[in-house]
């Protein structure tokens, strides 16, 4: 989502002329929405893992920016829409938003900056999660000219990107390609604070492209080298439990059931309720 990344500035949106609708130096009332306080409203009702009350919120700021001529506050929440939409499974709207979220950058003229980086990666994740590797590999290929060239090779953003474009990768059989991908997430969220979460994705998105490449069997011993080091990371001691941990927790879960680590699946699972009935 696009305000884990940086949220959007008031300099991004209060421009003397219109840059909203396409008519360069006609002026246009703007009047933004507060992007600070929506997404954090937005990340206590995800924290409860309340994807409903998320959609409602969200709903009702979609309809202040839309009054509020403010393209840059629905470009926002449209990046926020199409993650709660794929966190739940809904391909329609996902795809409704991650479309709605690109053809705003065309409109806002945006498309290659950090905002818009941020948002190829969110479209194309989608597309990744509901079997469209192809559309997704594009997205994210722009993404990646953008971020190399703009972000500190060990920012974390980085990391996050390698990760889901491995995926696309190993979707469309490209495994060298993805394992390449896949060591450097590892080399930068191993310098990151508290990044063994990510560690821990990567480690078992490796170990099921190893599967997918050479079957559970011949490739047994690598899988479980790998399902391993991600145990070892989702226990490390220092991890704060909070509600992004029950989200790693609950998503990697069935993995580990996979492989036949039912008491680490069955201890995730537990840690993940516990963190979000306690919220």
């Amino acid at each position: 989502m696009i305000h884990k990344n940086g949220i959007i500035g008031p300099e991004d949106y209060m421009e003397p002329q219109c840059v909203l609708c396409g008519k360069v130096g006609e002026n246009e009332t703007i009047k933004p929405i507060p992007q600070q306080r929506v997404v954090e409203k937005l990340d206590e009702y995800t924290g409860k893992n309340d994807y409903e009350g998320a959609l409602k919120h969200l709903d009702f700021w979609m309809q202040e920016a839309i009054f509020g001529n403010d393209r840059r506050g629905e470009l926002l929440l449209s990046n926020e829409y199409m993650g709660i939409y794929r966190k739940m499974g809904n391909e329609v709207k996902a795809i409704e938003f991650a479309t709605n979220a690109l053809h705003l950058l065309k409109i806002l003229e945006c498309e290659e900056n950090i905002t818009a980086a941020t948002t190829y990666i969110n479209a194309a994740t989608v597309y990744a999660a509901f079997n469209r590797a192809e559309s997704a590999i594009g997205l994210f290929e722009k993404a990646q000219v953008i971020y190399e060239k703009n972000l500190e090779k060990c920012d974390p953003r980085l990391g996050g990107l390698y990760n889901n474009m491995g995926l696309a990768k190993v979707a469309l059989k490209r495994y060298g390609e993805a394992d390449e991908l896949y060591q450097k997430a590892l080399k930068i969220m191993e310098g990151t604070e508290h990044g063994q979460l990510e560690q821990a994705i990567t480690y078992l998105n490796m170990a099921n492209a190893v599967e997918e490449e050479y079957g559970i069997e011949k490739g047994e011993q690598k899988i479980n080298s790998y399902v391993d080091k991600a145990e070892e990371l989702l226990f490390d001691i220092s991890l704060v439990h909070d509600g992004y941990y029950a989200f790693v927790c609950d998503k990697c879960a069935p993995t580990f059931e996979y492989y036949g680590y039912f008491i680490t699946a069955k201890k995730l699972r537990e840690e993940s309720m516990r963190i979000y009935a306690r919220a």
